[in-house]
């Protein structure tokens, strides 16, 4: 795998590479995302198939709580950019050896992440339906 570059974000800059942002401030810190945080690292990779190989794994890792032991701050907990750099790579690296499991695993989560907005999408429009059900007795 190509070194991974990786950064502060600074509000306002623009990146030609294929690149995703991870909020670097907060509970939710290790969280990935393709557009920018306030406050946040960006990561630039070279091609757009190391990009989405590396934003998997970052999700991965920011949905079972990896980050968690690596915050600091007593009032605002924060991720240094040290800290994700020097925890981040040698992760990214060993999980993308097993290349075959990681892309199944990668349609797997796109999958999932589908199914999850479709029915998101279908709850929202079940409580549209009941709130105009119930609007009916309001009115009588």
């Amino acid at each position: 795998m190509d070194t991974i570059f990786i950064k502060t974000h600074q509000p306002g800059a623009k990146y030609d590479k294929p690149h995703f942002f991870v909020l670097s401030k907060g509970l939710n810190s290790g969280k990935p995302q393709n557009e920018p945080f306030t406050n946040s690292f960006v990561l630039v990779f070279q091609t757009e198939e190391q990009k989405e190989n590396v934003y998997w794994i970052a999700m991965s890792l920011w949905k079972t709580n990896f980050w968690h032991p690596f915050l600091k701050g007593s009032v605002i907990p924060f991720l240094s950019l040290y800290e994700f750099k020097k925890e981040f790579n040698p992760k990214a690296t060993r999980l993308m050896r097993e290349h075959e499991l990681h892309h199944k695993n990668i349609q797997a989560l796109k999958l999932l992440q589908e199914q999850e907005a479709h029915h998101a999408k279908n709850i929202h429009l079940i409580n549209e339906i009941r709130n105009a059900i119930l609007l009916r007795y309001r009115n009588k």
